[in-house]
């Protein structure tokens, strides 16, 4: 199954308001620094609160470089989400100039 992806330079600046970043990285790496209104759901913890997350939003999903993103982004479109995988996660999203929050 292809992941649908996306790359930083595709994603609007500002992100919408109705567009939902989804970011699967462990706590550290989120504590280091996320996505300004990001929801933050490490990878092992995505099948059992993925009632936490609303199936009809557009997300952008994202983790250090893109591999367990694409992990996330493939079960959760196989439940039936609109989802998209950010290619090059925060690496690529910190490397663009994008903002960042500790």
């Amino acid at each position: 199954m292809s992941v649908p992806e996306i790359t930083v330079a595709d994603l609007p600046d500002p992100l919408p308001e109705d567009l939902v970043v989804l970011d699967v990285r462990e706590p550290h790496e989120w504590a280091a620094g996320h996505v300004d209104g990001a929801v933050h759901v490490p990878l092992g913890d995505v099948p059992e609160r993925v009632g936490e997350l609303d199936p009809q939003a557009r997300t952008v999903v994202l983790c250090h470089l893109g591999g367990r993103s694409a992990r996330a982004t493939a079960w959760l479109s196989q439940q039936g989400h609109d989802v998209v995988n950010l290619a090059g996660g925060m690496d690529a999203w910190e490397a663009a100039g994008r903002p960042v929050v500790t």
